[in-house]
């Protein structure tokens, strides 16, 4: 195996990595728990197919380093985990595959919970659930997270536009959105009902269309959309879509989107505050699904879980103000505000243990 995984799980400090394999159902994924620390480990279930199994291990170590991060930054009670199953959404789902992927969920008891994810969906939980409780997003629970996302990354969205152009308002914007899927749809809708201009792709022409006919949006080629003119970018579909080959593309001023590990390298962010750009970083900006699907886990209660992501667009401008205090780029400051939490609070979970 080319990916040192201990050697990775050494350098970001991860707890563990479970592999499953079940013959009957051909299911094989991989859950990794990253960090513990503030409660058990919260993190969705995604379903691709991979090129490669270093590749789909490379992509649950670093999804759930993200999510202790994102619930961290979020203010919850919980870790950081993600599963990813390596197979054809589209093709290769069955009621005994995720069944027995439920089943090593339940082997771990409690220390992760999944919910949905890429690829992935309601009735893909219920399943899962039919071989343990520790899963969220179910039918009976909050269902489907993606409007939830969606609301969260708007409101942050909202935010970076405060900070940038002194106004929150996105009426007469141009936002390019890459990646039209449950997510992506849903911020068109908001953007579009707040009067946004949208200019939209997908790898799924049906997708394209049904936002173009319903919210009046201008299509572009995926290639095209780096390229551009918008205030506004918001990736919405996979990661590293800032990178080397993009970043001399862009003529956005903001970048705030729903996709995870949006930045390809860390230096991609340092190039992103040089050209002026502000970035929301995307584990805090997207985390409405998280904060909505954690709310299950006290008893769902909708209002409840919107008045919580709500508070996305305040913690978007704490990152911008730890950004200037600490005169760091954004994406920094938002590893900041939730190394910050996690250090606070686990100290104090340290308090009267028994010795």
């Amino acid at each position: 195996m080319s990916l040192e995984v201990f050697e990775y799980m050494k350098k970001y400090d991860y707890e563990q990595v479970v592999l499953c394999y079940d013959k009957a159902s051909g299911l094989k994924a991989i859950i990794a728990i990253h960090d513990t620390t503030l409660g058990p480990a919260l993190g969705g279930t995604r379903m691709w197919t991979y090129a490669s199994e270093d590749d789909a291990i490379l992509d649950a170590l670093r999804l759930s380093r993200g999510m202790t991060y994102k619930a961290a930054a979020a203010g919850l009670n919980l870790g950081g985990g993600k599963t990813v199953i390596i197979g054809d959404p589209r093709k290769d789902k069955s009621e005994a595959l995720f069944r027995a992927f439920g089943r090593y969920v339940e082997s771990l008891n409690g220390r992760y919970i999944t919910a949905e994810d890429v690829g992935t969906s309601v009735q893909d939980m219920e399943y899962v659930r039919m071989e343990t409780r520790w899963v969220t997003g179910v039918a009976s629970g909050s269902g489907d997270p993606s409007p939830m996302t969606a609301f969260g990354v708007w409101k942050g969205m909202k935010a970076a536009a405060k900070e940038k152009f002194g106004t929150d308002s996105l009426s007469g914007m141009t936002v390019a959105v890459q990646g039209l899927g449950h997510v992506g749809y849903y911020l068109c809708k908001y953007l579009a009902d707040e009067g946004a201009k949208l200019v939209v792709t997908d790898i799924f022409p049906e997708r394209v269309e049904k936002v173009v006919q319903e919210f009046g949006a201008r299509a572009v080629e995926p290639e095209a959309i780096y390229g551009v003119e918008a205030e506004i970018f918001a990736p919405c579909a996979l990661g590293a879509v800032v990178n080397d080959e993009t970043l001399p593309q862009f003529k956005f001023q903001i970048i705030a989107g729903a996709a995870n590990n949006v930045l390809k390298e860390e230096r991609h962010g340092d190039e992103l505050e040089a050209k002026g750009i502000l970035y929301a970083p995307d584990f805090v900006i997207n985390a409405g699904g998280l904060i909505n699907v954690a709310d299950e886990l006290e008893g769902y209660n909708r209002e409840r879980a919107i008045q919580k992501i709500a508070g996305i667009y305040d913690n978007i401008l704490r990152v911008f103000a730890i950004a200037k205090r600490d005169n760091i780029p954004t994406y920094k400051a938002a590893e900041v505000m939730a190394e910050e939490r996690i250090r606070t609070i686990g100290q104090v979970r340290n308090n009267f243990l028994r010795k």
